[in-house]
């Protein structure tokens, strides 16, 4: 962890022979109650060239600590591994309607490593994409409450409004899909809310798309169109084509 004035920070673990060094895992040491001393040092190796440097601490110095260390350092890049592999899986997903077996498993595990190495953040951002493979791809808005419901907590409280963005857009979707459309708008103008905070242009007209078919569904065509013209407006600026397509085909089915 890079601290002030060119500094590196070391976790010192309990019971550990000599300090161990690695970057990436900062809250899980604080949460675990390990202290950690600062010292300039050079710029920190890539994950599995940190991992390679420990087993040797480990092997060759025997340093208790750097086993502890290592898996750490392999466990956070596991679930950012996992969690991208899984949104890309979605991704595909979303263009062929085929579903991937692993998806669901990827952004499981990923879920239970963030959980263990005490990152809130990462924990939300997965459960969120547990939640929206039980409502886009398996169709189950009942399974997809309770992981979309623990995402919104922990999301709030890492303050990650972009997280928080897409969780109540989907929780506004399950709403929409009960019928209940005030309850359904609240939360879908909170996630635009939210988008525009923090700057996620393609973000906010891919959520004035989906007020648009809320109003659509209200009988509400005049508000339904100046929305499609927002997004249309806010997809043109910001290169968002995949919205621009989507906003086309709103348009016709009105």
């Amino acid at each position: 962890m890079r601290g002030g004035s060119g500094l590196t920070c070391f976790p010192v673990f309990p019971g550990a022979t000599s300090t161990t060094s690695f970057a990436g895992v900062w809250d899980h040491w604080l949460l675990a109650g390990w202290k950690a001393v600062c010292t300039p040092v050079a710029d920190q190796a890539e994950p599995f060239e940190q991992a390679r440097l420990l087993y040797e601490q480990a092997v060759f110095n025997g340093d208790d600590g750097a086993l502890p260390a290592a898996d750490l350092i392999l466990d956070a890049t596991e679930a950012g591994l996992a969690l991208a592999r899984g949104r890309i899986m979605h991704a595909r997903f979303l263009a062929h309607q085929q579903e991937d077996p692993q998806e669901l498993a990827l952004f499981e595990r990923a879920a239970a490593l963030y959980h263990q190495l005490g990152d809130v953040r990462g924990e939300g951002e997965s459960l969120f994409w547990v939640g929206t493979f039980h409502q886009v791809v398996r169709g189950d808005d009942d399974a997809a409450g309770p992981p979309l419901e623990r995402a919104w907590s922990l999301a709030q409280a890492a303050d990650d409004k972009l997280t928080l963005s897409y969780v109540v857009r989907h929780l506004g979707f399950a709403e929409m899909a009960a019928g209940r459309l005030d309850g359904a708008r609240e939360l879908l103008e909170e996630s635009v809310r939210l988008r525009r905070e923090i700057g996620f242009t393609p973000g906010v007209a891919a959520g004035l798309l989906a007020l648009a078919d809320l109003a659509a569904r209200a009988g509400d065509r005049d508000r339904a169109l100046a929305l499609l013209d927002e997004a249309t407006a806010i997809a043109a600026d910001s290169g968002a084509r995949g919205i621009l397509r989507w906003a086309d085909q709103a348009r016709q089915e009105l």
